[in-house]
């Protein structure tokens, strides 16, 4: 697989969690990088973001869900 470039504009994707569908913005890089922590935790991409999405709703002011996201694989590295 190729790099993603690093500067690139975000690019929106559609996937279902917590039973409704939503809309990602995330720049190339970030979905990469969540790709590969999905399939480290041998987890469906969704099923990753889903568990974002509820420890970020967690917090006491939540940041909108690409920030969190953003803030996770960060966090991570």
């Amino acid at each position: 697989m190729d790099d993603p470039p690093l500067y690139a504009g975000p690019v929106k994707r559609s996937m279902t969690i917590a039973g409704h569908t939503t809309s990602i913005s995330l720049e190339p890089l970030f979905w990469r990088a969540l790709e590969d922590a999905a399939r480290a935790a041998q987890l469906p991409l969704s099923a990753l973001v889903a568990r974002i999405d509820a420890e970020r709703l967690e917090a006491p002011e939540p940041p909108n869900l690409a920030s969190a996201i953003r803030c996770w694989l960060l966090a991570q590295s």
